[in-house]
């Protein structure tokens, strides 16, 4: 498996205004995996910390992760929204391999990466909000976005299957960004000995000690129960549609 770049020293750290979930664990792995410095920024997104000004200056789509690299490119600071623009920001900075140099290679890994962006990511989300997160239980959509979900789960098995990692033979950020996803199955009416090719993947890669260290950053703040009608309100109420 690909070595991260060595981190320079006395690099300044990448600020990373971020919350655990599936999108802020992916840019936590990647750093861990980097070995670069990085600060946290909690933004509390049940309590509303996306609205907040010093956030939109950074961010106008109110979406955790965002980062602030004081030393981006020409060494001036430079701000970045969106997980995916942020993780190939961060591996090509560092020259990493989880972004393979060679073009077919590296097509193949922006394919998985673009992938879970498009498919995973909006997918699992839409299940998550309609079947555990909206007041009112659809039958319709919860059946949709569980059938979605199932029907990622095979393409994801179909390709681990035939290769050991989403892009090929190497573990890359498309792993990288696929993985908080797959997390919690059970959370999604998942059973991964139905997709045995996924639940192998999931493990090596949940095996790793920078997946570890990275899906623990700020793992105490993870919420626990139901969601509050108050978060509620703020993650999918009126207010955001107010932001400018």
């Amino acid at each position: 498996m690909p070595a991260a770049a060595a981190a320079p020293e006395g690099r300044k750290p990448i600020e990373v205004w971020t919350w655990p979930t599936p999108n802020g664990h992916k840019v936590h792995i990647l750093l861990e995996e980097l070995g670069l410095p990085y600060t946290v920024v909690p933004v509390n997104i049940g309590a509303g910390d996306q609205f907040k000004p010093e956030f939109l200056a950074i961010t106008p789509n109110h979406r955790i992760p965002a980062i602030v690299d004081p030393e981006g490119p020409e060494g001036t600071r430079f701000t970045l929204f969106e997980s995916a623009a942020i993780m190939i920001y961060l591996a090509e900075k560092t020259g990493s391999t989880l972004l393979p140099a060679n073009p077919a290679a590296r097509y193949h890994c922006l394919q998985w990466l673009m992938f879970q962006m498009g498919g995973v990511g909006p997918m699992f989300g839409q299940y998550n909000h309609f079947a555990n997160y909206a007041a009112e239980k659809l039958p319709y959509a919860i059946e949709r976005y569980t059938n979605e979900v199932a029907r990622l789960h095979r393409v994801l098995d179909k390709r681990l299957s035939a290769s050991p990692y989403l892009a090929g033979p190497e573990y890359s950020i498309a792993d990288i960004a696929t993985f908080p996803w797959i997390r919690n199955p059970e959370r999604r009416g998942i059973d991964l000995a139905h997709y045995p090719a996924v639940r192998r993947w999931h493990d090596t890669i949940a095996a790793r000690p920078a997946v570890q260290r990275g899906v623990a950053v700020l793992s105490e703040r993870q919420r626990r129960g139901a969601i509050t009608d108050a978060e509620r309100e703020v993650m999918f109420g009126k207010k955001q549609f107010a932001v400018r």
